[in-house]
């Protein structure tokens, strides 16, 4: 972003920044040419009636993808995962969520909100899951005297964990016993072909076991705005009815579900990104003062303690060199590789990383 000779702020014809190598998210990826060209081209029918080709397409896509039956077409994956709490759960129950999970940390108390139900924190450790005991522990405990368990919620891959993933048998284990007591399983998939990757396994086979799955079409993918979520015919439809309770419908959306079908098929190259994230941690690691863990997808976590560099002072010295990042902590600081960073940008992050410490 830069400023004009008005004053006013504008931006590359390729949108983000200029000259700057973003590793924020994996949300701040692009459109390809391929997205503009079939959201230009795309044909303009009305969604809510269902008559929309581009709108079909990217639901039955995704829903193929995941493996469920159907899927739903929705404005974004914050919405996908309170519409998927709403239709599992009665008001009064409560959810099961990771204390550092998306559903739990972000939007905005939505699940009280709008679902009428109380989230109920567990600590799923590294992965970010939980093991099968906790699962029966959480559902039984209390009697009574505490709200009934409606639903269960896993982040998978976990992104406040830096993109961590549980193994297949222990997540199957969870939702297993989840199911013995008749409690639904949801699950936010926003970087879910990441995880799929990561685990060497089809996405539609490491999802088998659930209810439902909320897929993000931009986080790492590139679509310009969409999620999809997705699940049996019945829950899809009881779906359809709360999307447009939250005013998730939409008219003329072909332009932008087109763009969501081409974001799909990045999800067969996000192995790139895991790589890129593998050589980023391997060299940032070996910079005097840093550490950094081989991460399991492409969000990279390294700790400057060592280096006596906070996270912020850090961040400050990598953006004068062009690089952007985050701050996970007071010495971690997170990089998130995406399908807009190459082998020359992971050098030159590398570079500037190495100038500041």
């Amino acid at each position: 972003m830069f400023r004009n000779v008005t004053g006013r702020m504008t931006f590359p014809p390729g949108g983000g920044c200029p000259d700057m190598i973003d590793l924020r998210s994996d949300t701040v990826a692009t459109p390809t040419e391929a997205m503009r060209e079939a959201a230009a081209q795309a044909p303009v029918e009305h969604g809510e009636h269902g008559d929309d080709p581009a709108v079909a397409a990217v639901e039955a896509t995704a829903a193929d993808a995941v493996g469920m039956a159907a899927a739903v077409f929705v404005p974004s994956r914050t919405m996908a995962n309170q519409i998927g709490a709403q239709v599992h759960t009665a008001r009064g129950q409560s959810v099961l969520v990771e204390r550092a999970s998306h559903s739990y940390r972000r939007g905005s108390g939505g699940l009280a909100q709008h679902a009428g139900v109380q989230a109920r924190a567990f600590d799923g450790g590294e992965t970010g899951c939980p093991t099968a005991e906790q699962v029966a522990a959480e559902i039984t405990a209390g009697g009574g005297h505490r709200p009934e368990v409606g639903l269960a919620c896993v982040e998978i891959a976990h992104g406040a964990n830096g993109g961590v993933v549980a193994p297949v048998d222990a997540f199957a284990a969870a939702v297993e016993t989840a199911h013995e007591h008749d409690v639904p399983v949801h699950v936010d998939g926003t970087r879910v072909f990441s995880a799929a990757t990561a685990l060497g396994v089809d996405a539609a086979t490491l999802l088998s076991p659930v209810d439902s799955v909320a897929v993000c079409l931009s986080t790492g993918l590139g679509a310009p705005m969409g999620a999809v979520l997705a699940g049996s015919e019945s829950f899809v439809a009881s779906a359809r009815r709360v999307q447009e309770m939250y005013g998730g419908g939409m008219q003329q959306a072909g332009m932008v579900a087109a763009a969501g079908v081409c974001a799909l098929e990045n999800r067969h190259r996000v192995h790139e990104d895991h790589e890129n994230a593998r050589r980023l941690a391997e060299d940032l690691d070996a910079l005097p003062g840093v550490t950094a863990a081989e991460p399991d997808t492409n969000i990279v976590l390294a700790d400057t303690r060592d280096a006596d560099v906070t996270a912020a002072a850090f961040l400050a010295g990598c953006e004068e060199e062009g690089v952007l990042g985050t701050a996970d902590g007071e010495y971690t600081v997170r990089f998130c590789t995406h399908r807009d960073i190459g082998g020359a940008d992971i050098a030159a992050v590398v570079s500037a990383a190495g100038e500041v410490v």
